[in-house]
């Protein structure tokens, strides 16, 4: 029998080799879920395991304690029935009937433990489900800690997640980027918006990656988690029975609704004002249904198009915005310049208003679902003198489209230094005390005044000096218009020109 391992460092690439075999039977975005419900099925045994034989030796203890439901309640522990404890499939892992059993487990879960009801996967035993690969998953992950006190503390089952959550997302390709945010994105969007104490919002949760990181990041400087309440929602069914899941395995307390719904149709927190704001909404979506929302009293600033929801979103977030809060977002960068059915005069208000705080360009390759560029937005209520110094007239500008190093061939990712380099920029542009300094190619401390001479257009390396302004912030259908209205100003000249070569040709005896 295989020993146990909680700290061998290639065991996630270990148990996504034996996942991956799956893929000759089903699609990736199937498979995820199968193989991270089987996961979070053995976190919660170990942990209830542990915690069994805690009770069983006791001494104080009472007969048959072990099997008190409300003793694993009391330490905050899933109470796991019989026959769903792994020990009870991994004895039954080559049998026929295993994908039966662990969907039966699946049920009996969900029935002792009613937070989770609705959320774990139970298509374990679908004829197109290879029994063979399942019952070898579930011997290797035998061999794994995850929720015993050892494994907890070193976090293996976290990483274990993000490994997976970032793996299926590539695997996925385009589908991919609705429930996975590239760790890099998210650690940057926290670190700049530094989410200690208050209500943190995402509107699109996907697979909950926004509030796992602004939980590491209170406990890794001193903070205490209890001093956050998680809100958010998601619209995907499948993506928010995993973000359920990647919650309740970390222990963080939520609320991200009993069910999915649609942000803009469906918003379960009308009346919530948040302290924090991450998101990285869906980009450049064309059927969000806005039609149907044109007096809505989320646009302050500007009925956004039916055709693309960006500044819906944008909006959105800014409604729920409490008086001093903050938020941090992914945005596609045709944001920054789209003029398209009114968007134009959408941003020039929110710049008016005083809420854009600070403009991030971001490298090329950092997503694995898109390659349409893509930039972080800050928006604050509380830009005059309060937490910090008063900026109501400024806007940051930060041009780090060509920082971040290959993982892969694909794709990027940004290193600890990079972090601290764009987030220290902005903590110190902020602070009163700071020491902040235009950097020339890296960032630009602009008036108000001066992004009106730009027209309201955000795009980073327009202000910060580079030697080459790129263009790739314009979306498809407005780098069309530009071209062609281009073009045909060339076309009118080269008739002009050649109307006055004519007329001197004419002058001195020779017709064309």
């Amino acid at each position: 029998m295989a020993t146990k391992t909680s700290a061998n460092i290639g065991f996630e690439e270990k148990l996504w080799s034996a996942a991956d075999k799956m893929r000759n039977n089903m699609d990736p975005a199937e498979y995820k879920h199968v193989i991270l419900g089987l996961i979070f099925l053995k976190y919660i045994s170990d942990s209830f395991e542990e915690t069994y034989n805690k009770i069983k030796d006791d001494a104080d203890s009472y007969d048959d304690q072990e099997e008190d439901k409300d003793a694993y309640k009391a330490e905050n522990v899933f109470w796991v029935p019989k026959q769903a404890r792994w020990n009870y499939l991994k004895d039954n892992a080559k049998k026929p009937e295993v994908g039966k059993l662990v969907d039966d487990a699946m049920i009996e879960i969900e029935k002792d433990n009613p937070s989770l009801k609705g959320v774990l996967p139970k298509n374990y035993a679908r004829p197109d489900l290879d029994k063979t690969r399942l019952g070898e998953i579930i011997d290797l992950a035998s061999t794994i800690g995850l929720g015993d006190e050892e494994s907890r503390s070193k976090d293996i089952l976290g990483r274990i997640y993000e490994y997976f959550i970032g793996r299926f997302a590539g695997a996925e390709g385009k589908g991919g980027g609705e429930f996975f945010t590239p760790q890099s994105v998210v650690k940057l969007l926290v670190a700049m918006i530094e989410p200690y104490k208050g209500r943190v919002y995402d509107p699109c949760c996907g697979s909950g990656g926004m509030f796992v990181q602004s939980e590491k990041f209170i406990q890794e400087h001193g903070g205490n988690t209890d001093d956050i309440a998680i809100y958010g929602q998601e619209s995907n069914p499948t993506t928010w029975r995993l973000c359920k899941m990647n919650l309740a395995i970390r222990g963080i307390e939520n609320n991200i609704g009993t069910h999915n719904a649609d942000t803009f149709h469906n918003d379960l927190h009308k009346d919530l004002k948040a302290d924090f704001i991450l998101a990285n909404p869906p980009f450049n979506i064309s059927d969000w249904g806005g039609e149907r929302l044109k007096d809505d009293v989320r646009w302050k600033y500007g009925v956004p198009p039916a055709g693309n929801a960006n500044y819906a979103w944008i909006q959105h977030m800014i409604h729920h915005l409490a008086p001093t809060g903050i938020a941090g977002f992914v945005m596609s960068n045709g944001s920054l310049s789209s003029n398209t059915s009114g968007e134009g005069e959408i941003r020039q208000a929110l710049v008016r208003a005083g809420l854009v705080d600070c403009i991030v360009a971001m490298p090329d390759k950092l997503f694995y679902t898109t390659g349409i560029p893509a930039c972080l937005w800050f928006i604050s209520r509380d830009r005059h003198d309060h937490k910090f110094r008063d900026r109501h007239q400024e806007i940051l500008f930060i041009d780090a489209s060509k920082i971040g190093t290959l993982v892969t061939k694909k794709s990027k990712g940004l290193t600890k230094e990079d972090l601290n380099q764009i987030a220290g920029a902005y903590h110190e542009w902020r602070d009163p005390k700071g020491a902040y300094k235009n950097i020339k190619g890296f960032c630009k401390s602009a008036k108000i005044e001066e992004v009106e001479e730009m027209g309201f257009v955000l795009t980073p390396s327009r202000y910060v000096g580079s030697d080459v302004v790129e263009d790739n912030d314009e979306i498809f259908e407005e780098k069309m218009k530009r071209l062609t209205l281009k073009l045909s100003e060339q076309f009118v000249k080269s008739k002009e020109l050649e109307g006055r070569i004519k007329n001197n040709l004419g002058k001195i005896g020779f017709k064309l």
